[in-house]
């Protein structure tokens, strides 16, 4: 990786940082060229978007190599979303230390959706010892017909999903529904549980 940085003018230290923000903060090109200049650090637009463009998908491909897998806990729920006026749910998994499993889009919110979201999850984290769902009943429905070998569930959300780990991750959802996927650079770069200044550790 360090014969990534030849040909930069600029130290690692510096263009990791910028590769960060651009994905951690949601920045467009010019805001990051703007914070680095109030730090006295004068890269022009044009650098920027090729480290961005060159940087990038190589942080996030070491990360994935690096993950150490999820919790044994999944908690499911549903969001409402409109999109061109129609209703969508988001179909969302969390394991018990709030990281993001998977994020699926779909227009129903009956039994062959929960399948579905069961299958992609399952596939994406593997099988976990514990479910823990929202009273919806299509996720039983599921279970019972076709993913009996499954975990069983254990328990049901009390009251509303706000008690579930997945309740203080709304914001972060609708941002990354936006890149589609939690897979996406945005979510790879941008989630990673390190101080940007430590970033090092990537190459």
């Amino acid at each position: 990786m360090h014969n990534l940085y030849k040909r930069h003018r600029f130290p690692p230290s510096v263009i990791q940082h910028v590769v960060w923000l651009y994905y951690r903060f949601n920045l467009s090109i010019r805001d990051v060229e703007d914070l680095l200049a109030k730090r006295n650090i004068n890269v022009s637009y044009e650098a920027i978007r090729l480290w961005i463009n060159k940087f990038g998908p190589e942080f996030a491909r070491r990360l994935k190599r690096r993950h150490q897998g999820f919790g044994d806990t999944y908690f499911l729920d549903e969001v409402f979303v409109k999109i061109g006026g129609k209703q969508h749910y988001l179909w969302r998994a969390v394991d018990q230390d709030g990281e993001v499993v998977d994020v699926y889009l779909q227009e129903r919110r009956d039994a062959n959706a929960a399948k579905r979201f069961f299958q992609r999850f399952f596939k994406t984290g593997g099988i976990p010892r514990e479910i823990v769902t929202d009273k919806l009943r299509s996720y039983g429905v599921a279970h019972r017909t076709s993913l009996s070998g499954f975990p069983c569930f254990t328990g049901y959300l009390q009251g509303n999903s706000l008690k579930n780990p997945s309740s203080g991750c709304h914001h972060t959802f609708i941002i990354f529904f936006t890149y589609i996927c939690p897979t996406s650079l945005f979510y790879l770069i941008g989630n990673h549980r390190f101080e940007s200044e430590n970033i090092g550790h990537l190459v």
